[in-house]
């Protein structure tokens, strides 16, 4: 049969009517006018498309997302969704933008609000713009700056451009979270994210487990994807400073389509589009073999997917668990034939060739350093285990100084890693090396002996003063007050010496002296460059002991967020224990919040700043760190205040990490600051998130007020502030509650909402106070879409404990201090 060509007059008839259905959906969501349910708004070529879906036709789930244009992809596929968590279930809604430039999807039928661009920025003439990269922004109409981007918050999909990682001046963690299923975008336990600890690596994890390590950026790819060296049609760029780390990919030919994915199976795929036969092609995968789940050969293993059996141990090395091994379970690893003789320096290195480089969480990373500089530094620290170049073009050190864990070896692409053995087990071929080495080494140690000699005066007192900046492992912990517990967590933190900081804080001189708290003193101190810092010193009478000492720098250690405190190091000295902090010149909130006349120095401004900085941080801790973690002592002493004011959470020293399933704990010892207890906490002894929700509502009151929990101010001598706030809720006249001193210069709508955002905190059952996710959001958003808040817990002095009844505002000036109570049975 003959085929007919269209004539010119259909063709242009059909061009007409496409462009038609593009102009009838906007490109732009300005204050005026909202996108409802059944509109799109279409980026300006056309590529991506944004509005309400269902993803799956028998649901009544709806969601807001974005999704390729038909004429780009055939195949609908959604690439991000704004409220994956949250859908509007049986109803319809619409997309708005703020006024201040937030977007909010709202309930048409209750006008609630169930999801807000949290974090955005304010600015005066808003406008959402979907771009033709798939990035939905908010940004000023006339200087163009960006408030919010969807590119800043990703689901499931990397497209190009879009950053995955950290922000670490903000704290955001830009990751990949699957759907649950292909039908349901909710967030599900498979996530693909940058670990910063260590040498920053690419990973992916089930909840808290990983399932595939990508390994570290070896300066052109992932150690653990050689394939990327084969990808000429991509870019590829990982981005490592002060302020960021995050890995990004391009497209050197603009016509390709391709993006990241996370699927709801657990495995991470990168996708590229195929014309004919109109489909998506997975151009890459992971996992893909036996050796790509996270050391299946265990410590000091090797895994190769071409031997039978995929496990071997490393020259030096024997099965530690034979009869598990011989059944093909590897996972206890391998152990020393001979122990290392580090103190004769006769220890030497096997090479381990085209290997995907271990688990770098623990290794420390020095770039200036050459690939012989970095064996003479492995070999003169005794716990170095292992070292290689950090980038594959000779460059850079990273050293090991834990077990090698999850080591595997390609055909292609890997790199040669330098692992630590006694000399028995060296070949005569490296042994005769090894010694040439010593050889060499002695020679140059003899001909600067001289040199060295005329200046050990001038040395030994310059390296008496000089900080050490060593890595702090539990065995360096355990050394000096002989603790057998060496299973915990290895930790790269600085240790700083004695010497060091007896002259920085001048001998721990009363006029360096900040406070004291259940710690212990707290003392500031002045580094030899300059910096300054806070030194938390163990008191002997302290209650606290190695537990909590322990315990706060495992856990600040592997935390970043603006609003958290930093740790800079610790000090171990024979009975002394240290902690030593960045310093906060402003000391804590309660300096100023308690006190009738440095209070006026807090305008309501800088403490709605504050209200929101600290919700900030205690979501991060409960929701975006990568442990779930419950502070248990949060008020108003324990936050710290910058130069700026900026408020920092503190003291960890009784903090809890709660696993992704865990949602609540148990204990028979209650530690933690009465007045900001939640009830079952202080009466049952049960605690979870919503104790550290119960303790922000309180904090919140205080910050509104000016008033602690735990005084009496009121009319009704029983009411403490709960209560007290509690009881003008319910006349109508909340606004009574706010500070005098900040009147009349601040925000009514502001302050009402923060009131009744507190006191939803502090509602008595825990299942009725909000996540702190859904706080963040409330205070961000208009108060008469919030719900209605239940009585509080503790509303009167005389409760199940005897609150203080003292009518001094005046505050305990200190920094970094805890307040420890116990109450145990009898």
């Amino acid at each position: 049969m003959r085929k007919h060509s269209p004539s010119p007059f259909l063709l242009l008839l059909l061009c007409t009517l496409f462009s038609s259905s593009l102009s009838t959906a906007s490109d732009t969501l300005t204050p005026d006018s909202p996108l409802s349910d059944g509109d799109t708004i279409v980026s300006a070529k056309g590529t991506f498309v944004l509005g309400f879906f269902a993803p799956n036709p028998n649901s009544n789930n709806r969601y807001v997302g974005i999704w390729y244009n038909k004429f780009k992809v055939s195949v609908r596929t959604y690439v991000w969704v704004a409220n994956r968590n949250d859908p509007l279930v049986n109803i319809t809604g619409t997309l708005s933008l703020t006024a201040n430039g937030t977007l909010v999807i709202i309930a048409n039928n209750s006008a609630v609000v169930v999801w807000s661009s949290t974090g955005s920025s304010t600015v005066a003439n808003p406008v959402a713009q979907i771009l033709d990269d798939g990035n939905f922004v908010v940004k000023d109409a006339k200087d163009q700056f960006v408030a919010w981007q969807s590119f800043g918050h990703p689901t499931d999909t990397l497209l190009p451009g879009m950053k995955l990682g950290w922000n670490l001046t903000s704290g955001l963690n830009r990751n990949l979270t699957a759907w649950t299923s292909p039908t349901d975008p909710s967030s599900s336990p498979y996530t693909m994210a940058i670990d910063i600890l260590g040498d920053p690596q690419l990973i992916l994890w089930s909840g808290s487990t990983r399932t595939w390590r990508g390994g570290p950026w070896n300066g052109a790819r992932f150690s653990g994807i050689p394939e990327m060296k084969t990808y000429s049609m991509f870019t590829f760029q990982f981005v490592q400073n002060q302020e960021e780390v995050y890995y990004t990919f391009g497209l050197k030919d603009p016509s390709i389509i391709s993006q990241l994915i996370v699927n709801q199976t657990g495995s991470t795929q990168r996708l590229v589009w195929l014309d004919q036969p109109r489909q998506w092609n997975v151009f890459w995968h992971a996992p893909k073999d036996q050796c790509d789940v996270v050391s299946p050969c265990g410590p000091m293993g090797v895994c190769n997917p071409d031997d039978s059996p995929i496990c071997d141990c490393v020259q030096g090395f024997v099965p530690k668990n034979p009869t598990n091994w011989a059944l093909r379970d590897g996972t206890d690893g391998c152990t020393r034939k001979t122990p290392l003789d580090c103190r004769n320096g006769t220890d030497g290195f096997v090479l381990v060739s085209e290997a995907k480089l271990p688990d770098t969480s623990s290794s420390t990373v020095d770039m200036s350093l050459s690939l012989d500089q970095c064996r003479a530094k492995c070999l003169g620290n005794c716990s170095c285990t292992g070292y290689a170049n950090a980038y594959v073009n000779g460059t850079g050190c990273i050293i090991w100084t834990t077990q090698l864990t999850d080591l595997r070896v390609w055909a292609f692409g890997g790199q040669d890693l330098y692992v630590r053995v006694a000399a028995a087990d060296l070949s005569p071929t490296m042994e005769q090396s090894h010694h040439s080495g010593i050889v060499a080494t002695i020679i140059a140690i003899a001909a600067a002996l001289g040199i060295v000699l005329l200046l050990s005066v001038a040395c030994f007192v310059c390296e008496m003063r000089r900080k050490k900046r060593v890595e702090f492992t539990s065995a360096s912990f355990t050394n000096p007050y002989n603790y057998q517990d060496t299973d915990s967590k290895d930790l790269d933190l600085p240790l700083y010496d004695l010497t060091t900081i007896v002259a920085a804080t001048d001998n721990f001189s009363a006029t360096n002296k900040l406070g004291e708290g259940g710690f212990g003193p707290v003392f500031m101190g002045t580094l030899e460059d300059g910096q300054q810092i806070a030194v938390k010193r163990l008191a002997k009478t302290s209650v606290q002991g190695r537990t909590e000492f322990m315990n706060e720098i495992e856990l600040i250690a592997k935390l970043q967020h603006r609003n958290l405190v930093r740790l800079l190091g610790c000090c171990i000295h024979g009975e002394e224990k240290m902690l030593i902090y960045e310093f906060m010149p402003n000391r804590s909130l309660d300096v100023f919040l308690f006190d009738r006349t440095k209070c006026t120095l807090l305008d309501w401004k800088m403490r709605y700043e504050m209200i929101m900085g600290i919700a900030r941080g205690l979501l991060y801790l409960h929701q975006d760190s990568r442990f779930r973690i419950i502070h248990r002592d949060l008020k108003a002493s324990n936050i710290l205040l910058d130069k700026e004011m900026n408020p920092k959470i503190s003291d960890f020293g009784i903090a809890r990490i709660f696993g992704e399933d865990e949602t609540q704990a148990n204990t028979r010892k209650v530690v933690g600051t009465y007045g900001y207890m939640s009830p079952e906490y202080a009466m049952d002894g049960a605690f979870s998130v919503k104790s550290d929700v119960f303790s922000f509502g309180v904090l919140v009151l205080e910050i509104v007020s000016g008033k602690k929990n735990r005084g009496v101010y009121f009319v009704k001598a029983d009411l403490n502030l709960l209560g007290h706030a509690w009881s003008l809720w319910k006349q109508g006249s909340s606004l009574e509650l706010v500070d005098e001193s900040i009147i009349p210069k601040y925000s009514a709508d502001e302050a009402l909402r923060c009131i009744k955002v507190g006191l939803l905190c502090v509602q008595e059952r825990p299942e009725d106070r909000p996540a702190m996710s859904s706080v963040v959001l409330m205070l961000g958003s208009g108060s008469a879409l919030l719900p209605q808040p239940k009585q509080p817990g503790f509303i009167s002095t005389k409760g199940p404990f005897e609150y203080s009844s003292s009518t001094s505002q005046q505050a305990s000036y200190s920094l970094n201090e805890i307040s420890l109570t116990m109450c145990e049975g009898r």
